[in-house]
């Protein structure tokens, strides 16, 4: 791992939860940042307080597929590279509304690319050879795993719900971009994110927030869906070292080897708030279990030996205690989530009726 040289960053969706995270991380770290965000529902400047009187964070409220917007801020910005995390996000979400997540993970993602690629090819051959355009994606591009195994970078693209196919598109795009017209462009494919300053829509914060309402906590099925679990400053530390040792053309997988069922993830939480916030009754008492969600994928686990190997980044943090850090952090930052509950506060979101009365093809 190289000596991390400042750069002039620009970060798409620096208001949501990884993007926020990324914010925070580069520039304790030295780089200067403007962060583009259209702030949808998921996003939220208060994530950002911390940086607003910072003279190294900018911030640009646009969406990615303003075309007029995004080369401006290019022009005006200058950056060093892009890392591009600005994407609809939510499963459940794609299921009822799938054409938000074209419009901003394929178009948004294309109109991202033509604006780099433009900026770039204007630049001295100095600035060229710097520049990157780091494309943040996700393991659920290559769809279900059997019991065993784990996803490489080599694995073939099989994505289940309109979100992962999406950010498929967008993956392939990138590459396209990077072969067809030499942008130097790579991609990292994570695994769920966990940490502070989540939506409330996911299970982590929707098992610890409904649990402290004292409201029901929704459990897909059987949760017995296995998903690989990555502390959030884990996976922002990795993407700061694959923006300086990235190699252009490259994806690279970006896990802990965290499996675990959600059922057992859940249960965890509930003994924690036992312990750090003990109610009349146990908080394992309020899981229902609820119809799953058309296409649920049962298992994804992906292997990081190449960013290991190649980066030489691992995570820092021990998945338990990356856990209970998290539910405090809940805890104490009550005046960070209460406005979000009011925009959502933990209703059951992704069952299109439609296709659920007509059942399975």
């Amino acid at each position: 791992m190289t000596k991390h040289v400042a750069r002039r960053i620009i970060v798409t969706g620096g208001a949501g939860f990884i993007g926020s995270a990324l914010c925070r991380h580069l520039v304790a770290g030295g780089d200067h940042v403007l962060n583009i965000d259209k702030l949808t529902y998921a996003a939220t400047l208060t994530s950002l307080r911390a940086l607003e009187h910072n003279p190294a964070y900018h911030f640009l409220k646009a969406d990615i597929a303003d075309e007029a917007a995004v080369q401006q801020a290019f022009d005006h910005f200058q950056p060093d590279g892009v890392i591009h995390l600005a994407a609809e996000s939510h499963v459940d979400r794609s299921i009822t509304g799938p054409r938000a997540f074209v419009d901003t993970n394929v178009t948004g993602t294309f109109t991202l690319l033509e604006a780099a690629r433009a900026y770039w090819a204007g630049l001295a051959a100095e600035g060229r050879a710097r520049f990157r355009f780091l494309h943040v994606s996700t393991d659920e591009v290559y769809g279900a795993l059997g019991p065993s195994g784990q996803f490489t970078e080599q694995t073939a693209y099989a994505p289940s719900s309109p979100y992962s196919a999406s950010k498929a598109a967008a993956d392939h795009l990138v590459m396209a971009w990077h072969t067809t017209y030499g942008l130097p462009s790579l991609i990292s494919n994570c695994s769920n994110n966990f940490g502070p300053y989540h939506f409330p829509e996911k299970l982590v914060p929707l098992t610890i927030l409904n649990a402290l309402h004292g409201q029901p906590i929704p459990v897909y099925g059987q949760g017995t869906q296995i998903r690989d679990w990555l502390y959030v400053e884990d996976h922002v530390h990795a993407l700061r070292c694959l923006l300086d040792d990235g190699k252009p053309g490259e994806r690279y997988n970006v896990g802990a080897r965290n499996e675990h069922r959600n059922i057992d993830l859940v249960h965890r939480i509930c003994a924690l708030l036992d312990s750090l916030r003990p109610g009349p009754s146990p908080h394992g008492a309020l899981i229902r279990f609820v119809q799953d969600r058309p296409g649920h994928d049962a298992r994804y686990a992906v292997d990081p030996g190449k960013i290991e190997r190649d980066i030489g980044w691992k995570p820092a943090h021990r998945f338990e205690d990356a856990l209970e850090k998290t539910v405090r952090w809940y805890l104490d930052n009550e005046w960070w989530w209460r406005p979000l509950r009011a925009r959502y506060a933990g209703e059951r979101l992704g069952l299109d009726a439609a296709a659920m009365d007509a059942g399975p093809a």
